[in-house]
């Protein structure tokens, strides 16, 4: 390939890199005014318990963006608003299908300059840009499920120590209403702003526990989902509230303990999934580093980088089996 058509692709790459980063960066300039009309397009389109006046609703469906109701019309897209929610991000839906795009098509220039390298037909090569267009999109979408996974992980920990805060303002003789508020205030992210922004709900007018119900859409938590259960119950019904949120902290605390345990336990099998994952490229490499040339004629007969295709790919799948059998729920 010439030099200045190898200069140009990997400008056009950089530059669609730099934008992705920019897009993905700039979204902390929002204003509170921007990121408030998101949750009420979020809570419009997520209501079902009619606490939204229809009315209501359908004045704040039509503020929203045209693109952002074809993107919540496509069956694919309809919750990746609610999952960039959980993930913590406060980007819009639209700005990171931008973003996507952008990793895509990087993706893609960077197969393109890799498959140019090798003596093989234009839709092999154009077939390798493509697989490698596609492992940078499921690259992205993993590091938006990393975010979540971490996120719950975080809420998890810290939980417990809301339910407690919780359970003894209420013996101290406090409302329920003032103990979310305190938790609201004196717990760090992300428990501090969910329970904040129920007791923000609570007082505009909505009932505490559809206050509390709405954070379940924001936190894939079942252990949230336990708390407002009982919440529910407790205010239907009654009871004391404070000695049940003692033993489901108490609850949380011991699963946590089991699961650190079984994460000890299952750290062999862990680091041999990644060594199996990994060794194989790693292999690769260094051939090609001590003995220059060496995997040649594979790379230059078609059938060599099919057969080369087909190894990554079983070796990913692979790769999320042992992380399958290793992923023990609790």
């Amino acid at each position: 390939m010439p030099l200045p058509v190898v200069i140009t692709i990997c400008f056009v790459a950089v530059l669609l890199v730099v934008v992705a980063l920019y897009l993905g960066t700039s979204a902390i300039k929002d204003s509170p005014k921007a990121e408030l009309r998101r949750r009420l397009r979020r809570m419009a389109r997520a209501d079902r318990s009619g606490a939204i006046p229809d009315d209501v609703r359908a004045e704040i469906v039509k503020e929203t963006p045209k693109v952002e109701r074809f993107i919540g019309g496509v069956p694919l897209l309809s919750n990746l608003d609610r999952k960039l929610d959980q993930a913590g991000l406060k980007i819009t839906v639209s700005r990171f299908l931008l973003i996507a795009a952008a990793v895509a098509v990087a993706g893609f220039i960077l197969g393109l300059l890799i498959s140019f390298r090798w003596e093989a037909g234009i839709w092999l090569k154009l077939l390798i840009a493509v697989i490698v267009s596609a492992i940078a999109v499921v690259c992205l979408y993993l590091y938006l499920g990393f975010l979540k996974r971490k996120r719950v992980e975080r809420f998890t920990e810290l939980f417990p120590e809301a339910l407690s805060m919780i359970s003894r303002s209420l013996r101290a003789g406090h409302s329920f209403t003032s103990a979310i508020e305190l938790v609201g205030t004196e717990i760090s992210e992300p428990v501090g702003s969910l329970f904040k922004t129920a007791y923000d709900q609570q007082q505009l007018g909505l009932r505490i526990t559809e206050a509390l119900n709405n954070m379940n859409e924001r936190m894939d938590s079942i252990d949230l989902r336990f708390f407002t259960m009982a919440v529910g119950i407790n205010t239907e019904v009654g009871g004391n509230l404070a000695e049940i949120l003692d033993k489901l902290a108490a609850t949380i605390r011991e699963r946590i303990k089991i699961k650190r345990q079984v994460r000890v336990f299952t750290a062999q099998a862990r680091m041999s999934g990644y060594v199996l994952a990994v060794l194989p490229i790693a292999a690769f490499v260094l051939l090609n580093i001590v003995h220059p040339g060496y995997e040649e004629p594979m790379l230059k007969e078609s059938f060599g980088v099919y057969i080369l295709v087909f190894a990554g790919i079983m070796q990913f799948i692979g790769f999320l089996i042992i992380r399958k059998i290793i992923n023990i729920r609790i």
